[in-house]
């Protein structure tokens, strides 16, 4: 069987085994392959020339994922205090011993107000602006 046909179908094989086991570690070895292949219809190299095509290959498809997974979107914040919480609007309560407070929904947070508002009266609508620890920043509408 011609060297480059079984370059070829071990990278199409892995390629499918990436769809059965995904996890993204067979889909750069099975392109750096097929490419592999690709290369040996081309022309009739020995074989530390094969494998350097396929290192390079192996290599680049590599590099490129590693590139996109970086410039790709943020990944949601799933599970973390400011996750949904920026941007949304509550309530002054009275401050308690430890400083203000602000109900938002049904519950209640320890707050921080910017120096010029915090003289706001109870009842004064906050936005939030960030979360610090268990803390939120917030600043009246």
């Amino acid at each position: 069987m011609d060297p480059a046909l079984i370059w070829i179908l071990a990278g199409l094989l892995l390629l499918g085994a990436e769809i059965l086991v995904p996890g993204v570690f067979l889909l750069w070895i099975g392109l750096a392959a097929v490419g592999t292949g690709l290369f040996l219809l081309l022309a009739d190299p020995p074989l530390w020339v094969m494998v350097t095509v396929f290192i390079a290959l192996l290599a680049a498809g590599v590099t490129a994922a590693l590139w996109l997974r970086r410039a790709g979107p943020a990944r949601p914040r799933v599970n973390t205090p400011d996750s949904g919480l920026v941007g949304r609007t509550g309530v002054l309560m009275e401050p308690d011993a430890a400083g203000p407070r602000v109900r938002l929904g049904d519950s209640d947070w320890a707050a921080r107000l910017p120096r010029e508002a915090r003289a706001s009266p109870a009842g004064t609508r906050v936005r939030v602006e960030g979360v610090d620890g268990t803390t939120l920043v917030v600043r009246p509408e």
